[in-house]
Protein backbone atom coordinates (compact mmCIF):
# COMPACT_ATOMS: atom_id res chain seq x y z
CA UNK A 1 0.00 0.00 0.00
CA UNK A 2 1.39 3.50 -1.14
CA UNK A 3 0.61 5.66 1.81
CA UNK A 4 4.00 7.48 2.49
CA UNK A 5 5.07 10.70 0.79
CA UNK A 6 8.66 9.85 0.63
CA UNK A 7 7.79 6.97 -2.19
CA UNK A 8 5.97 9.94 -5.18
CA UNK A 9 9.77 11.53 -5.29
CA UNK A 10 12.20 11.32 -8.18
CA UNK A 11 14.87 12.85 -9.60
CA UNK A 12 13.86 15.44 -11.30
CA UNK A 13 15.60 17.80 -13.95
CA UNK A 14 14.54 21.48 -13.52
CA UNK A 15 15.63 22.27 -17.49
CA UNK A 16 12.81 20.03 -18.45
CA UNK A 17 9.92 22.77 -17.12
CA UNK A 18 8.28 23.83 -20.14
CA UNK A 19 8.81 27.92 -20.29
CA UNK A 20 6.93 28.04 -23.46
CA UNK A 21 3.80 25.87 -25.00
CA UNK A 22 4.22 24.46 -27.96
CA UNK A 23 4.23 26.33 -31.77
CA UNK A 24 0.34 24.16 -32.16
CA UNK A 25 -1.72 23.36 -29.02
CA UNK A 26 -2.06 19.62 -30.60
CA UNK A 27 1.74 18.87 -31.21
CA UNK A 28 2.97 18.80 -27.87
CA UNK A 29 4.71 15.19 -27.63
CA UNK A 30 1.81 12.17 -25.83
CA UNK A 31 3.00 9.10 -23.93
CA UNK A 32 0.62 6.38 -24.10
CA UNK A 33 0.32 4.04 -20.85
CA UNK A 34 -1.62 0.36 -21.25
CA UNK A 35 -2.53 -1.04 -17.66
CA UNK A 36 -3.23 -3.93 -19.15
CA UNK A 37 0.14 -4.90 -20.57
CA UNK A 38 2.32 -2.34 -19.18
CA UNK A 39 3.12 -0.81 -22.79
CA UNK A 40 4.41 2.69 -23.21
CA UNK A 41 4.24 4.37 -26.68
CA UNK A 42 5.62 7.88 -27.69
CA UNK A 43 2.96 9.61 -29.93
CA UNK A 44 2.12 13.39 -30.85
CA UNK A 45 -0.96 14.45 -29.05
CA UNK A 46 -3.09 14.67 -31.91
CA UNK A 47 -2.70 10.83 -32.38
CA UNK A 48 -4.68 10.90 -29.63
CA UNK A 49 -7.67 10.27 -32.21
CA UNK A 50 -6.47 6.48 -32.83
CA UNK A 51 -7.29 5.65 -29.42
CA UNK A 52 -11.10 7.19 -29.55
CA UNK A 53 -14.13 5.79 -31.22
CA UNK A 54 -17.82 6.28 -31.61
CA UNK A 55 -19.68 7.19 -28.53
CA UNK A 56 -16.30 6.88 -26.00
CA UNK A 57 -16.68 10.09 -24.21
CA UNK A 58 -14.33 12.81 -22.59
CA UNK A 59 -14.73 14.48 -19.76
CA UNK A 60 -13.66 18.40 -19.89
CA UNK A 61 -13.29 21.26 -17.14
CA UNK A 62 -14.88 23.93 -18.87
CA UNK A 63 -13.22 26.66 -15.83
CA UNK A 64 -11.80 29.95 -17.40
CA UNK A 65 -8.60 31.50 -16.06
CA UNK A 66 -9.33 35.33 -14.98
CA UNK A 67 -6.68 37.87 -14.59
CA UNK A 68 -5.67 36.82 -11.52
CA UNK A 69 -2.32 38.59 -10.64
CA UNK A 70 -2.17 42.37 -10.07
CA UNK A 71 0.35 44.82 -9.36
CA UNK A 72 -0.72 47.82 -7.01
CA UNK A 73 0.82 50.20 -4.89
CA UNK A 74 0.56 50.87 -1.16
CA UNK A 75 -0.99 54.20 0.53
CA UNK A 76 1.49 57.09 1.44
CA UNK A 77 4.35 54.65 0.74
CA UNK A 78 3.84 53.98 -2.87
CA UNK A 79 5.78 50.71 -2.24
CA UNK A 80 4.92 48.30 -5.12
CA UNK A 81 2.75 45.02 -4.02
CA UNK A 82 1.19 41.95 -5.42
CA UNK A 83 -2.14 40.72 -5.38
CA UNK A 84 -3.12 37.42 -6.11
CA UNK A 85 -6.78 36.89 -6.60
CA UNK A 86 -7.85 34.09 -4.73
CA UNK A 87 -11.62 33.76 -4.97
CA UNK A 88 -14.41 36.11 -4.65
CA UNK A 89 -15.87 35.70 -1.18
CA UNK A 90 -19.19 38.37 -1.54
CA UNK A 91 -19.88 39.99 -5.34
CA UNK A 92 -21.94 42.43 -3.77
CA UNK A 93 -19.53 43.44 -1.66
CA UNK A 94 -16.63 42.96 -3.71
CA UNK A 95 -14.97 40.72 -0.96
CA UNK A 96 -12.04 39.00 -1.90
CA UNK A 97 -9.05 36.28 -0.65
CA UNK A 98 -5.78 36.86 -1.93
CA UNK A 99 -2.34 36.57 -1.04
CA UNK A 100 -0.13 39.32 -1.15
CA UNK A 101 3.70 40.00 -1.29
CA UNK A 102 5.45 41.14 0.58
CA UNK A 103 3.12 40.44 3.06
CA UNK A 104 5.19 41.85 5.70
CA UNK A 105 3.95 45.33 4.75
CA UNK A 106 0.17 44.77 4.57
CA UNK A 107 -1.44 45.10 7.13
CA UNK A 108 -4.98 45.57 7.82
CA UNK A 109 -6.73 48.76 7.25
CA UNK A 110 -4.09 49.64 4.29
CA UNK A 111 -5.71 51.04 1.06
CA UNK A 112 -4.21 49.69 -2.34
CA UNK A 113 -4.37 51.62 -5.57
CA UNK A 114 -4.05 50.18 -8.70
CA UNK A 115 -3.25 51.84 -12.16
CA UNK A 116 -3.41 51.37 -15.67
CA UNK A 117 -0.28 51.20 -17.82
CA UNK A 118 -0.86 55.15 -18.30
CA UNK A 119 -0.86 55.64 -13.85
CA UNK A 120 -4.62 56.38 -14.35
CA UNK A 121 -6.06 55.09 -10.79
CA UNK A 122 -8.48 52.08 -12.12
CA UNK A 123 -9.21 50.59 -8.55
CA UNK A 124 -9.20 51.14 -4.89
CA UNK A 125 -8.88 48.21 -2.78
CA UNK A 126 -9.10 48.30 1.68
CA UNK A 127 -7.81 45.22 3.48
CA UNK A 128 -9.99 43.88 6.11
CA UNK A 129 -8.48 41.33 7.45
CA UNK A 130 -5.54 38.25 7.92
CA UNK A 131 -6.28 34.71 6.94
CA UNK A 132 -3.11 33.16 6.89
CA UNK A 133 0.91 34.82 6.74
CA UNK A 134 0.71 35.52 3.22
CA UNK A 135 -3.19 35.82 3.01
CA UNK A 136 -5.20 39.16 3.66
CA UNK A 137 -9.20 39.73 3.08
CA UNK A 138 -9.75 42.73 0.77
CA UNK A 139 -12.75 45.17 -0.46
CA UNK A 140 -12.61 46.83 -3.76
CA UNK A 141 -14.15 50.20 -3.13
CA UNK A 142 -15.42 50.68 -6.62
CA UNK A 143 -19.11 51.93 -6.83
CA UNK A 144 -19.65 50.55 -11.04
CA UNK A 145 -21.53 47.39 -12.29
CA UNK A 146 -20.28 43.85 -11.98
CA UNK A 147 -19.77 43.67 -15.42
CA UNK A 148 -17.77 47.32 -15.38
CA UNK A 149 -16.06 45.57 -12.24
CA UNK A 150 -14.83 42.25 -14.07
CA UNK A 151 -13.74 44.52 -16.70
CA UNK A 152 -11.01 46.47 -14.99
CA UNK A 153 -9.91 43.38 -13.31
CA UNK A 154 -9.19 42.23 -17.00
CA UNK A 155 -7.46 45.56 -17.94
CA UNK A 156 -5.30 45.29 -14.84
CA UNK A 157 -4.98 41.68 -14.24
CA UNK A 158 -1.98 39.31 -15.57
CA UNK A 159 -1.76 35.65 -16.38
CA UNK A 160 -1.38 33.91 -13.34
CA UNK A 161 1.26 32.13 -14.67
CA UNK A 162 3.11 29.58 -12.25
CA UNK A 163 6.18 31.04 -10.31
CA UNK A 164 8.31 27.96 -12.08
CA UNK A 165 7.39 29.76 -15.24
CA UNK A 166 10.31 31.94 -15.10
CA UNK A 167 10.01 34.52 -17.69
CA UNK A 168 7.37 37.59 -17.57
CA UNK A 169 4.30 37.13 -19.34
CA UNK A 170 3.78 37.30 -23.17
CA UNK A 171 0.67 38.39 -25.09
CA UNK A 172 0.78 34.47 -26.26
CA UNK A 173 -0.14 33.65 -22.35
CA UNK A 174 -3.49 35.29 -22.98
CA UNK A 175 -4.79 32.98 -25.52
CA UNK A 176 -2.39 29.80 -24.47
CA UNK A 177 -2.52 29.58 -20.86
CA UNK A 178 -6.56 28.91 -21.44
CA UNK A 179 -8.09 25.95 -22.78
CA UNK A 180 -9.67 26.38 -26.03
CA UNK A 181 -13.57 25.24 -24.50
CA UNK A 182 -12.94 27.42 -21.54
CA UNK A 183 -16.31 29.10 -20.26
CA UNK A 184 -16.99 29.43 -16.68
CA UNK A 185 -14.88 32.00 -15.16
CA UNK A 186 -13.29 31.30 -12.06
CA UNK A 187 -9.70 29.36 -11.98
CA UNK A 188 -6.73 30.80 -10.89
CA UNK A 189 -4.70 27.82 -12.85
CA UNK A 190 -5.41 26.29 -16.07
CA UNK A 191 -6.68 22.71 -16.05
CA UNK A 192 -3.44 21.74 -18.05
CA UNK A 193 -4.31 18.21 -19.95
CA UNK A 194 -6.46 20.56 -21.47
CA UNK A 195 -4.26 23.01 -23.37
CA UNK A 196 -3.44 20.08 -25.89
CA UNK A 197 -6.56 20.34 -27.49
CA UNK A 198 -7.09 22.22 -30.59
CA UNK A 199 -10.43 23.15 -32.22
CA UNK A 200 -9.57 21.31 -35.18
CA UNK A 201 -8.90 17.92 -32.66
CA UNK A 202 -11.82 18.73 -31.10
CA UNK A 203 -14.00 18.49 -34.33
CA UNK A 204 -12.13 15.62 -35.64
CA UNK A 205 -12.91 13.64 -32.37
CA UNK A 206 -16.67 14.66 -33.25
CA UNK A 207 -17.05 13.62 -36.45
CA UNK A 208 -15.72 10.25 -35.00
CA UNK A 209 -18.22 10.15 -33.02
CA UNK A 210 -16.89 11.16 -29.53
CA UNK A 211 -19.00 12.64 -27.20
CA UNK A 212 -18.18 15.58 -24.69
CA UNK A 213 -19.56 16.16 -20.88
CA UNK A 214 -18.42 19.37 -19.71
CA UNK A 215 -18.21 20.00 -16.20
CA UNK A 216 -16.73 22.41 -13.74
CA UNK A 217 -13.85 23.04 -10.83
CA UNK A 218 -12.68 26.02 -10.18
CA UNK A 219 -8.41 25.43 -9.49
CA UNK A 220 -7.22 27.23 -6.94
CA UNK A 221 -3.85 27.18 -5.60
CA UNK A 222 -4.39 24.26 -3.18
CA UNK A 223 -4.80 22.28 -5.85
CA UNK A 224 -0.71 22.88 -6.14
CA UNK A 225 0.32 23.41 -2.82
CA UNK A 226 3.05 21.16 -0.78
CA UNK A 227 2.20 18.36 1.27
CA UNK A 228 3.95 18.35 4.63
CA UNK A 229 2.79 14.98 6.04
CA UNK A 230 4.48 11.67 5.55
CA UNK A 231 1.06 9.92 6.16
CA UNK A 232 -1.01 10.81 3.32
CA UNK A 233 -4.37 9.92 4.84
CA UNK A 234 -3.44 12.94 7.03
CA UNK A 235 -3.28 15.97 4.19
CA UNK A 236 -5.89 18.06 3.14
CA UNK A 237 -6.72 19.49 0.61
CA UNK A 238 -8.55 23.29 -0.29
CA UNK A 239 -11.60 23.02 -1.10
CA UNK A 240 -12.43 24.13 -4.82
CA UNK A 241 -15.91 24.67 -6.17
CA UNK A 242 -17.22 22.59 -8.44
CA UNK A 243 -20.30 21.94 -10.49
CA UNK A 244 -21.84 18.79 -12.71
CA UNK A 245 -24.60 19.48 -14.67
CA UNK A 246 -27.78 16.79 -15.68
CA UNK A 247 -26.65 16.32 -19.24
CA UNK A 248 -22.90 15.75 -18.13
CA UNK A 249 -23.88 12.94 -16.03
CA UNK A 250 -26.42 11.88 -18.88
CA UNK A 251 -23.42 11.46 -21.30
CA UNK A 252 -20.97 9.95 -18.84
CA UNK A 253 -23.55 7.55 -17.85
CA UNK A 254 -24.96 6.45 -20.85
CA UNK A 255 -20.99 5.63 -22.06
CA UNK A 256 -20.22 4.15 -19.06
CA UNK A 257 -23.39 1.61 -18.74
CA UNK A 258 -22.50 0.80 -23.08
CA UNK A 259 -18.79 -0.01 -21.86
CA UNK A 260 -17.32 2.83 -23.77
CA UNK A 261 -13.86 4.50 -22.84
CA UNK A 262 -14.80 7.47 -20.49
CA UNK A 263 -11.77 9.71 -20.56
CA UNK A 264 -11.45 12.35 -17.79
CA UNK A 265 -9.39 14.97 -19.55
CA UNK A 266 -6.93 16.18 -16.59
CA UNK A 267 -6.94 15.90 -12.89
CA UNK A 268 -9.23 18.24 -11.78
CA UNK A 269 -11.88 16.80 -14.25
CA UNK A 270 -11.04 13.23 -12.59
CA UNK A 271 -11.33 14.92 -8.50
CA UNK A 272 -14.79 16.03 -9.95
CA UNK A 273 -16.28 13.36 -11.09
CA UNK A 274 -15.12 11.31 -7.99
CA UNK A 275 -16.62 13.66 -5.66
CA UNK A 276 -20.09 12.50 -7.61
CA UNK A 277 -20.86 8.98 -7.60
CA UNK A 278 -23.34 7.41 -6.95
CA UNK A 279 -24.57 4.95 -4.95
CA UNK A 280 -24.99 3.04 -8.33
CA UNK A 281 -21.50 3.74 -9.24
CA UNK A 282 -22.45 6.66 -11.69
CA UNK A 283 -22.23 10.33 -11.76
CA UNK A 284 -24.86 12.27 -10.56
CA UNK A 285 -25.14 15.99 -10.99
CA UNK A 286 -23.94 17.88 -8.29
CA UNK A 287 -22.61 21.41 -7.00
CA UNK A 288 -20.60 22.06 -3.99
CA UNK A 289 -17.25 22.03 -2.55
CA UNK A 290 -14.68 19.46 -3.10
CA UNK A 291 -11.92 18.86 -1.07
CA UNK A 292 -11.15 15.04 -2.25
CA UNK A 293 -7.53 13.86 -2.08
CA UNK A 294 -7.05 11.31 -3.98
CA UNK A 295 -4.32 8.20 -2.95
CA UNK A 296 -3.63 4.89 -3.62
CA UNK A 297 -5.36 2.40 -3.30
CA UNK A 298 -8.46 4.47 -4.50
CA UNK A 299 -11.20 2.87 -6.71
CA UNK A 300 -12.19 4.98 -9.19
CA UNK A 301 -16.04 4.69 -10.10
CA UNK A 302 -16.21 6.62 -13.18
CA UNK A 303 -13.52 7.02 -15.72
CA UNK A 304 -11.46 4.08 -17.12
CA UNK A 305 -8.70 6.60 -19.01
CA UNK A 306 -7.59 9.71 -18.36
CA UNK A 307 -5.32 12.68 -19.97
CA UNK A 308 -3.14 14.88 -17.90
CA UNK A 309 0.78 16.20 -17.88
CA UNK A 310 4.15 15.22 -15.89
CA UNK A 311 3.68 16.72 -12.48
CA UNK A 312 6.12 17.25 -9.73
CA UNK A 313 7.62 14.65 -7.22
CA UNK A 314 5.71 14.02 -4.19
CA UNK A 315 2.93 16.27 -5.52
CA UNK A 316 -1.24 15.59 -4.96
CA UNK A 317 -0.96 15.10 -8.90
CA UNK A 318 1.49 12.97 -9.33
CA UNK A 319 0.16 10.83 -6.40
CA UNK A 320 -3.74 10.43 -7.87
CA UNK A 321 -1.83 9.44 -11.12
CA UNK A 322 -0.02 6.45 -9.98
CA UNK A 323 -3.55 5.66 -7.80
CA UNK A 324 -4.91 5.51 -11.04
CA UNK A 325 -2.24 4.04 -13.06
CA UNK A 326 -0.23 1.74 -10.80
CA UNK A 327 2.62 2.74 -8.84
CA UNK A 328 4.89 0.60 -10.98
CA UNK A 329 3.63 1.71 -14.52
CA UNK A 330 3.44 5.22 -13.48
CA UNK A 331 6.93 6.34 -11.80
CA UNK A 332 8.43 3.90 -14.93
CA UNK A 333 7.29 6.22 -17.31
CA UNK A 334 8.56 9.31 -15.39
CA UNK A 335 11.96 7.32 -15.81
CA UNK A 336 11.16 7.27 -19.33
CA UNK A 337 10.03 10.89 -19.83
CA UNK A 338 13.26 12.39 -18.01
CA UNK A 339 15.42 9.98 -20.46
CA UNK A 340 13.30 11.44 -23.29
CA UNK A 341 13.88 14.88 -22.64
CA UNK A 342 9.49 15.03 -22.16
CA UNK A 343 8.76 18.54 -21.37
CA UNK A 344 7.28 18.89 -17.97
CA UNK A 345 4.19 20.76 -15.94
CA UNK A 346 1.76 23.21 -17.61
CA UNK A 347 2.97 24.11 -20.38
CA UNK A 348 4.48 20.58 -21.31
CA UNK A 349 3.95 17.58 -22.76
CA UNK A 350 0.88 14.83 -22.49
CA UNK A 351 0.33 11.68 -20.95
CA UNK A 352 -3.05 9.19 -22.37
CA UNK A 353 -3.27 6.54 -19.56
CA UNK A 354 -5.21 3.27 -21.10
Amino acid sequence: MRTKLSQFNYDFDKNLIAQHPTASRDESRLMVLHRDTGKIEHKIFKDLLGYFEEDDVMIFNNTKVFAARLYGKKEKTGAKIEVFLLRELNSDQRLWDVLVDPARKIRVGNKLYFMDEKGNEILVAEVVDNTTSRGRTIRFLFDGTEEEFRNNLDLLGNTPLPKYITRNEETVDRDRYQTVYAKESGAVAAPTAGLHFSRELMKRLELKGTHFAEVTLHIGLGTFRTIDVEDLSKHKMDAEYFKIGAQAADTVNKGKLAGKRICAVGTTSMRTIETAVSAEGLLKPAEGWTNLFIYPPHVFSIANSMITNFHLPKSSLLIMICAFGGFELVMEAYEQALKEKYRFFSYGDAMLIL
